[in-house]
Protein backbone atom coordinates (compact mmCIF):
# COMPACT_ATOMS: atom_id res chain seq x y z
CA UNK A 1 0.00 0.00 0.00
CA UNK A 2 1.01 3.63 -0.48
CA UNK A 3 2.76 5.28 2.48
CA UNK A 4 0.04 7.52 3.91
CA UNK A 5 2.34 9.24 6.43
CA UNK A 6 3.24 11.97 3.94
CA UNK A 7 0.73 13.24 1.40
CA UNK A 8 2.04 14.83 -1.79
CA UNK A 9 -0.12 17.53 -3.39
CA UNK A 10 2.69 19.06 -5.44
CA UNK A 11 2.59 19.29 -9.22
CA UNK A 12 5.30 16.69 -9.72
CA UNK A 13 6.67 14.24 -8.85
CA UNK A 14 3.37 13.00 -7.46
CA UNK A 15 1.89 10.05 -5.57
CA UNK A 16 1.39 6.95 -7.67
CA UNK A 17 -0.25 3.54 -7.61
CA UNK A 18 1.12 0.25 -6.26
CA UNK A 19 1.32 -1.18 -9.78
CA UNK A 20 3.70 1.61 -10.74
CA UNK A 21 5.69 1.55 -7.51
CA UNK A 22 6.33 -2.19 -7.74
CA UNK A 23 8.31 -1.70 -10.97
CA UNK A 24 10.87 0.43 -9.14
CA UNK A 25 11.69 -2.43 -6.76
CA UNK A 26 13.01 -4.59 -9.60
CA UNK A 27 16.55 -4.89 -10.88
CA UNK A 28 17.10 -2.68 -13.93
CA UNK A 29 16.96 -5.01 -16.94
CA UNK A 30 19.29 -4.88 -19.88
CA UNK A 31 17.49 -2.86 -22.53
CA UNK A 32 19.16 -3.76 -25.85
CA UNK A 33 16.79 -6.67 -26.26
CA UNK A 34 13.78 -7.54 -28.44
CA UNK A 35 11.62 -7.62 -25.30
CA UNK A 36 12.43 -4.02 -24.36
CA UNK A 37 12.07 -2.89 -27.98
CA UNK A 38 8.56 -4.34 -28.01
CA UNK A 39 7.66 -2.29 -24.93
CA UNK A 40 9.08 0.89 -26.45
CA UNK A 41 7.18 0.42 -29.70
CA UNK A 42 4.05 -0.09 -27.60
CA UNK A 43 4.82 3.12 -25.68
CA UNK A 44 5.11 5.08 -28.91
CA UNK A 45 1.92 3.62 -30.34
CA UNK A 46 -0.09 4.50 -27.22
CA UNK A 47 1.42 7.98 -26.94
CA UNK A 48 0.43 8.77 -30.53
CA UNK A 49 -3.07 7.51 -29.81
CA UNK A 50 -3.56 9.46 -26.59
CA UNK A 51 -2.04 12.61 -28.11
CA UNK A 52 -4.54 12.58 -30.96
CA UNK A 53 -1.49 12.78 -33.20
CA UNK A 54 -2.12 13.06 -36.96
CA UNK A 55 -1.16 10.32 -39.40
CA UNK A 56 2.58 9.65 -39.83
CA UNK A 57 3.45 11.29 -36.50
CA UNK A 58 6.24 9.98 -34.27
CA UNK A 59 7.08 10.15 -30.57
CA UNK A 60 10.63 10.29 -29.19
CA UNK A 61 11.58 9.36 -25.61
CA UNK A 62 14.46 11.35 -24.11
CA UNK A 63 16.05 10.81 -20.72
CA UNK A 64 15.87 14.15 -18.95
CA UNK A 65 13.47 16.59 -17.35
CA UNK A 66 10.64 18.49 -19.00
CA UNK A 67 12.88 21.54 -19.32
CA UNK A 68 15.27 19.45 -21.38
CA UNK A 69 12.31 18.61 -23.62
CA UNK A 70 11.61 22.32 -24.03
CA UNK A 71 15.22 22.93 -25.02
CA UNK A 72 15.17 19.96 -27.39
CA UNK A 73 12.15 21.47 -29.12
CA UNK A 74 13.92 24.80 -29.53
CA UNK A 75 17.19 23.31 -30.81
CA UNK A 76 15.61 20.76 -33.17
CA UNK A 77 12.82 22.77 -34.78
CA UNK A 78 14.03 26.38 -34.74
CA UNK A 79 17.03 28.18 -36.18
CA UNK A 80 18.41 31.68 -36.36
CA UNK A 81 16.28 32.18 -39.47
CA UNK A 82 13.10 31.97 -37.39
CA UNK A 83 11.21 34.69 -35.55
CA UNK A 84 8.91 33.24 -32.93
CA UNK A 85 6.05 34.41 -30.73
CA UNK A 86 6.12 33.24 -27.08
CA UNK A 87 3.22 33.35 -24.65
CA UNK A 88 4.90 34.38 -21.40
CA UNK A 89 2.61 34.18 -18.39
CA UNK A 90 4.98 32.92 -15.72
CA UNK A 91 8.12 30.96 -14.91
CA UNK A 92 7.76 28.45 -17.73
CA UNK A 93 6.82 30.97 -20.39
CA UNK A 94 9.95 32.81 -19.29
CA UNK A 95 11.90 29.58 -19.69
CA UNK A 96 11.00 29.49 -23.39
CA UNK A 97 12.21 33.10 -23.60
CA UNK A 98 15.53 32.22 -21.98
CA UNK A 99 16.00 29.20 -24.22
CA UNK A 100 15.42 31.28 -27.35
CA UNK A 101 17.82 33.92 -26.12
CA UNK A 102 20.49 31.31 -25.37
CA UNK A 103 20.15 29.70 -28.81
CA UNK A 104 19.93 33.02 -30.67
CA UNK A 105 16.34 32.60 -31.84
CA UNK A 106 14.62 35.91 -32.55
CA UNK A 107 11.39 36.29 -30.55
CA UNK A 108 8.64 38.54 -29.26
CA UNK A 109 6.86 37.55 -26.06
CA UNK A 110 3.32 38.39 -25.02
CA UNK A 111 3.68 39.08 -21.31
CA UNK A 112 0.71 38.27 -19.06
CA UNK A 113 0.33 39.26 -15.43
CA UNK A 114 -0.09 36.78 -12.58
CA UNK A 115 -3.09 34.54 -13.29
CA UNK A 116 -4.11 36.46 -16.43
CA UNK A 117 -5.82 34.46 -19.17
CA UNK A 118 -4.79 34.77 -22.81
CA UNK A 119 -7.47 36.66 -24.73
CA UNK A 120 -8.16 37.43 -28.38
CA UNK A 121 -7.17 41.07 -27.81
CA UNK A 122 -3.83 40.12 -26.30
CA UNK A 123 -3.03 37.67 -29.06
CA UNK A 124 -4.18 39.87 -31.93
CA UNK A 125 -1.90 42.68 -30.76
CA UNK A 126 0.83 40.80 -32.61
CA UNK A 127 0.68 40.39 -36.38
CA UNK A 128 1.03 36.65 -36.90
CA UNK A 129 2.41 37.12 -40.41
CA UNK A 130 5.63 38.42 -38.83
CA UNK A 131 6.41 35.06 -37.18
CA UNK A 132 7.26 31.52 -38.25
CA UNK A 133 6.35 29.71 -35.00
CA UNK A 134 4.49 30.07 -31.73
CA UNK A 135 5.67 28.63 -28.39
CA UNK A 136 3.28 28.12 -25.49
CA UNK A 137 2.98 26.30 -22.18
CA UNK A 138 -0.54 24.91 -22.48
CA UNK A 139 -0.77 25.14 -18.71
CA UNK A 140 1.45 27.77 -17.05
CA UNK A 141 2.32 25.64 -14.04
CA UNK A 142 3.63 28.50 -11.91
CA UNK A 143 0.29 30.35 -11.89
CA UNK A 144 -2.25 27.60 -12.58
CA UNK A 145 -3.48 29.21 -15.81
CA UNK A 146 -4.78 26.93 -18.58
CA UNK A 147 -4.58 28.76 -21.89
CA UNK A 148 -7.36 28.67 -24.47
CA UNK A 149 -5.73 26.34 -26.96
CA UNK A 150 -8.52 26.64 -29.52
CA UNK A 151 -7.87 30.38 -29.62
CA UNK A 152 -4.16 29.71 -30.13
CA UNK A 153 -4.87 27.01 -32.73
CA UNK A 154 -7.08 29.34 -34.80
CA UNK A 155 -4.40 32.04 -34.71
CA UNK A 156 -1.67 29.62 -35.82
CA UNK A 157 -3.79 28.13 -38.59
CA UNK A 158 -4.68 31.57 -39.93
CA UNK A 159 -1.01 32.58 -40.24
CA UNK A 160 0.47 29.13 -40.92
CA UNK A 161 2.57 29.19 -37.75
CA UNK A 162 4.51 26.16 -36.55
CA UNK A 163 3.03 25.36 -33.12
CA UNK A 164 5.18 24.04 -30.25
CA UNK A 165 3.23 23.18 -27.09
CA UNK A 166 4.60 22.35 -23.67
CA UNK A 167 1.86 20.07 -22.29
CA UNK A 168 4.06 18.75 -19.48
CA UNK A 169 1.69 19.55 -16.60
CA UNK A 170 -1.57 19.33 -18.54
CA UNK A 171 -1.32 16.06 -20.50
CA UNK A 172 -3.66 13.47 -18.90
CA UNK A 173 -5.27 16.24 -16.83
CA UNK A 174 -6.73 18.58 -19.48
CA UNK A 175 -8.08 17.71 -22.91
CA UNK A 176 -5.62 18.05 -25.79
CA UNK A 177 -5.72 16.69 -29.33
CA UNK A 178 -2.83 17.41 -31.67
CA UNK A 179 -4.84 16.89 -34.85
CA UNK A 180 -7.77 19.08 -33.85
CA UNK A 181 -5.53 21.85 -32.50
CA UNK A 182 -2.94 21.68 -35.28
CA UNK A 183 -0.10 21.09 -32.81
CA UNK A 184 3.18 20.30 -34.54
CA UNK A 185 5.27 19.45 -31.48
CA UNK A 186 3.95 18.44 -28.05
CA UNK A 187 6.19 17.98 -25.01
CA UNK A 188 5.14 15.76 -22.09
CA UNK A 189 6.99 14.33 -19.10
CA UNK A 190 6.87 11.29 -16.84
CA UNK A 191 6.55 12.86 -13.39
CA UNK A 192 3.35 14.88 -13.77
CA UNK A 193 -0.05 13.32 -14.46
CA UNK A 194 1.73 10.19 -15.71
CA UNK A 195 2.59 9.70 -12.02
CA UNK A 196 5.81 7.88 -12.86
CA UNK A 197 9.35 8.57 -11.65
CA UNK A 198 11.06 11.66 -13.09
CA UNK A 199 13.51 11.23 -15.92
CA UNK A 200 11.69 10.74 -19.21
CA UNK A 201 10.43 13.44 -21.56
CA UNK A 202 8.31 12.55 -24.58
CA UNK A 203 8.24 14.72 -27.70
CA UNK A 204 5.42 13.93 -30.10
CA UNK A 205 5.86 15.27 -33.62
CA UNK A 206 3.54 15.65 -36.59
CA UNK A 207 4.76 14.80 -40.10
CA UNK A 208 5.14 18.55 -40.68
CA UNK A 209 7.43 18.69 -37.65
CA UNK A 210 9.49 15.75 -38.91
CA UNK A 211 9.99 17.50 -42.24
CA UNK A 212 11.17 20.62 -40.40
CA UNK A 213 13.37 18.49 -38.15
CA UNK A 214 15.22 17.09 -41.16
CA UNK A 215 15.99 20.59 -42.42
CA UNK A 216 17.66 21.81 -39.21
CA UNK A 217 21.00 20.78 -37.74
CA UNK A 218 20.57 20.29 -33.99
CA UNK A 219 23.34 21.98 -31.99
CA UNK A 220 23.30 19.21 -29.37
CA UNK A 221 24.10 15.52 -29.95
CA UNK A 222 22.32 14.15 -26.86
CA UNK A 223 19.06 15.96 -27.69
CA UNK A 224 19.19 15.34 -31.45
CA UNK A 225 15.70 14.08 -32.27
CA UNK A 226 16.80 12.69 -35.63
CA UNK A 227 18.92 10.20 -33.69
CA UNK A 228 16.03 9.47 -31.34
CA UNK A 229 13.61 8.79 -34.19
CA UNK A 230 16.00 6.59 -36.17
CA UNK A 231 16.64 4.45 -33.08
CA UNK A 232 12.97 4.50 -32.22
CA UNK A 233 12.13 2.72 -35.45
CA UNK A 234 13.49 -0.44 -33.85
CA UNK A 235 12.14 0.37 -30.38
CA UNK A 236 15.40 1.68 -28.99
CA UNK A 237 17.05 4.91 -27.82
CA UNK A 238 20.45 6.21 -28.96
CA UNK A 239 21.79 6.41 -25.39
CA UNK A 240 21.10 4.56 -22.14
CA UNK A 241 17.61 5.63 -21.02
CA UNK A 242 15.89 5.68 -17.62
CA UNK A 243 14.83 2.07 -18.16
CA UNK A 244 12.57 1.56 -15.14
CA UNK A 245 10.75 4.83 -15.80
CA UNK A 246 10.02 3.70 -19.35
CA UNK A 247 8.61 0.46 -17.96
CA UNK A 248 6.48 2.49 -15.54
CA UNK A 249 5.20 4.59 -18.44
CA UNK A 250 4.15 1.46 -20.28
CA UNK A 251 2.24 0.20 -17.23
CA UNK A 252 0.62 3.59 -16.69
CA UNK A 253 -0.52 3.89 -20.30
CA UNK A 254 -2.18 0.48 -20.07
CA UNK A 255 -3.81 1.52 -16.77
CA UNK A 256 -5.30 4.56 -18.50
CA UNK A 257 -6.48 2.35 -21.35
CA UNK A 258 -8.32 0.08 -18.91
CA UNK A 259 -9.93 3.00 -17.04
CA UNK A 260 -11.68 4.87 -19.81
CA UNK A 261 -8.76 6.19 -21.83
CA UNK A 262 -7.74 9.84 -21.91
CA UNK A 263 -11.34 11.04 -21.55
CA UNK A 264 -11.78 8.99 -18.40
CA UNK A 265 -8.46 10.12 -16.95
CA UNK A 266 -9.13 13.82 -17.52
CA UNK A 267 -12.59 13.38 -15.99
CA UNK A 268 -11.09 11.74 -12.88
CA UNK A 269 -8.54 14.53 -12.40
CA UNK A 270 -11.26 17.15 -12.97
CA UNK A 271 -13.42 15.60 -10.25
CA UNK A 272 -10.50 15.68 -7.81
CA UNK A 273 -9.90 19.37 -8.65
CA UNK A 274 -13.57 20.28 -8.20
CA UNK A 275 -13.79 18.43 -4.89
CA UNK A 276 -10.76 20.31 -3.53
CA UNK A 277 -11.98 23.71 -4.72
CA UNK A 278 -15.39 23.14 -3.14
CA UNK A 279 -13.71 22.09 0.13
CA UNK A 280 -11.85 25.39 0.54
CA UNK A 281 -14.55 27.80 -0.62
CA UNK A 282 -14.97 29.27 2.90
CA UNK A 283 -11.25 29.62 3.65
CA UNK A 284 -9.34 32.92 3.25
CA UNK A 285 -7.80 31.82 -0.04
CA UNK A 286 -8.10 33.43 -3.45
CA UNK A 287 -7.65 31.51 -6.69
CA UNK A 288 -5.19 33.58 -8.72
CA UNK A 289 -5.95 31.94 -12.07
CA UNK A 290 -8.66 33.30 -14.35
CA UNK A 291 -8.60 30.14 -16.48
CA UNK A 292 -8.45 26.95 -14.44
CA UNK A 293 -6.57 23.76 -15.22
CA UNK A 294 -7.60 20.43 -13.76
CA UNK A 295 -3.97 19.84 -12.81
CA UNK A 296 -3.44 22.46 -10.11
CA UNK A 297 -4.99 25.29 -8.12
CA UNK A 298 -2.83 28.36 -7.43
CA UNK A 299 -3.87 30.10 -4.22
CA UNK A 300 -3.17 33.44 -2.54
CA UNK A 301 -3.84 33.75 1.23
CA UNK A 302 -6.08 36.79 1.77
CA UNK A 303 -5.54 37.00 5.53
CA UNK A 304 -2.00 38.35 5.29
CA UNK A 305 -0.21 35.06 5.90
CA UNK A 306 2.85 34.11 3.90
CA UNK A 307 2.25 31.44 1.28
CA UNK A 308 5.67 29.96 1.99
CA UNK A 309 4.94 29.70 5.72
CA UNK A 310 1.72 27.82 4.95
CA UNK A 311 3.69 25.35 2.82
CA UNK A 312 6.20 24.88 5.65
CA UNK A 313 3.49 24.40 8.29
CA UNK A 314 1.65 21.83 6.21
CA UNK A 315 4.89 19.90 5.70
CA UNK A 316 6.25 20.07 9.24
CA UNK A 317 3.05 19.87 11.29
CA UNK A 318 0.65 17.90 9.08
CA UNK A 319 2.83 15.71 6.88
CA UNK A 320 1.52 17.28 3.67
CA UNK A 321 3.48 18.66 0.74
CA UNK A 322 1.97 21.42 -1.35
CA UNK A 323 3.86 23.35 -4.00
CA UNK A 324 5.56 26.64 -3.08
CA UNK A 325 6.49 29.26 -5.63
CA UNK A 326 9.89 30.83 -5.99
CA UNK A 327 11.19 34.34 -6.45
CA UNK A 328 8.80 37.25 -6.07
CA UNK A 329 5.81 34.90 -5.76
CA UNK A 330 7.21 32.92 -2.81
CA UNK A 331 5.17 34.68 -0.12
CA UNK A 332 2.19 35.42 -2.36
CA UNK A 333 1.14 32.14 -4.01
CA UNK A 334 1.25 28.43 -3.27
CA UNK A 335 -0.13 25.66 -5.44
CA UNK A 336 -2.11 22.49 -4.76
CA UNK A 337 -1.82 19.72 -7.35
CA UNK A 338 -4.64 17.37 -8.31
CA UNK A 339 -2.70 14.82 -10.33
CA UNK A 340 -1.48 11.36 -9.40
CA UNK A 341 -2.99 8.89 -6.97
CA UNK A 342 -5.09 11.34 -4.93
CA UNK A 343 -8.34 10.37 -3.21
CA UNK A 344 -11.19 12.39 -1.71
CA UNK A 345 -10.02 11.19 1.73
CA UNK A 346 -6.59 12.70 1.03
CA UNK A 347 -8.23 16.00 0.15
CA UNK A 348 -10.27 15.94 3.36
CA UNK A 349 -7.02 15.65 5.31
CA UNK A 350 -5.48 18.54 3.37
CA UNK A 351 -8.57 20.71 3.91
CA UNK A 352 -8.35 20.19 7.68
CA UNK A 353 -4.67 21.12 7.66
CA UNK A 354 -5.28 24.23 5.57
CA UNK A 355 -8.14 25.37 7.81
CA UNK A 356 -6.05 25.01 10.95
CA UNK A 357 -3.01 26.71 9.39
CA UNK A 358 -5.07 29.65 8.16
CA UNK A 359 -6.91 30.09 11.45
Amino acid sequence: MRDRNMLNFTIGPVMTWDEILSISSNQVPYFRTPEFSKIMLDNEKMMLNYSGAPENSRCAFLTGSGSMGMEAAVTNFLSEKDRVLIINGGSFGQRFVELCEHHHISYIDIQLSLGEALTVDKLECEDGSQFSALLINMHETSTGVLYDMKLVADYCKRYGLFLIVDAISSFMADWVDMTELGIDVMITSSQKAFACAPGITMITMSSRAISRLNEIICSNVYMDLKLALSNGERGQTPFTPAVLTLLQINKRLHMVDSRGGMTGECKRVGEIADYFRNKIVDLPLENVSHSLSNAVTALHPTNGQSAKEICDKLKDQYGIWVCPNGGSMADYVFRVGHIGNISFVDIDRLAVGLKECLN
